[in-house]
Order: structure tokens, then C-alpha cells, then sequence
């Protein structure tokens, strides 16, 4: 089963910028729509942003529509958010999870990810 890693999780104060990784060890990573999902302390996991397999169609949740993108490299087997404008309301964890042959609006509400990373923490400070 596909691995994937996320990475560039850390703290920064409200208005500030990161820029997540998820790294997967398949050499079909191309065929994989990808998307981010967050959890924060007792809450709910919810759907951040996805990109599809195929023309890269991107697909954002409401609340971060305008401020997050989604951007992948295949060469790399890698997909990117870049978080701008974050909120202390973006403090969570994020995590990233893959289904093969999917749009991104496909994913955003797929209930069979099987491949999901380990998370990476984001701490938004006010």
C-alpha cells in the first residue's frame, strides 16, 4: 500500500504563511488524486483542499478558498499547500490521503482513503 509523509508543519503567528508537503513511495503517483484534511482537538476531521489525478482540478473548502493552494509535482511524487493568511481558526492537524483515478471533489468526500500520512501539526498563534 502507498506511503505518504507529510511535512512543514510548525508555528506561525496569524497573517503568516507555510507550506505543507505530502510525500508518497509509489511510482504511480501520478494516477492519485491527493487532498489535505485537518482535525483539531475535539473536533471532527474535515476536508481542506484536494487536486485530481488527471488535469490537476483543484477543489478548496470554503474556509480556505482564496487563501490556500493546492499544487502537485509529479517528478517529485509530491503535492504542496501553500497556507496563506492563516487564522489561529487553521491550528490543527493536517494530514494527507490519496485515491487512485479521483477528481478532487470525488475525494473531498470519499469515505475509502486508505492511504493516509502520519499528520503534521500547524500552531497558528493570534
Amino acid at each position: 500500500q502507498m506511503q505518504l509523509e507529510e511535512s512543514g508543519g510548525g508555528l506561525v503567528q496569524a497573517g503568516g504563511s507555510l507550506r505543507l508537503s505530502c510525500t508518497a513511495s509509489t511510482r504511480t503517483f501520478s494516477v492519485y488524486a491527493v487532498g489535505w484534511f485537518r482535525q483539531a482537538p475535539g473536533k471532527e476531521r474535515e476536508f481542506v483542499a484536494a487536486i485530481s489525478w488527471s488535469n490537476s482540478g483543484t477543489y478548496y473548502a470554503d474556509s480556505v478558498a482564496g487563501r490556500f493552494t493546492i499544487a502537485r509535482d509529479n517528478a517529485k511524487n509530491t503535492v504542496y499547500l501553500q497556507m496563506t493568511s492563516l487564522r489561529p481558526e487553521d491550528t490543527a492537524g493536517y494530514y494527507c490521503a490519496a485515491k487512485p483515478y479521483a477528481t478532487a471533489r470525488a475525494l473531498s468526500v470519499a469515505t475509502d482513503l486508505g492511504s493516509w500520512g502520519q499528520g503534521t501539526q500547524v500552531t497558528v498563534s493570534s
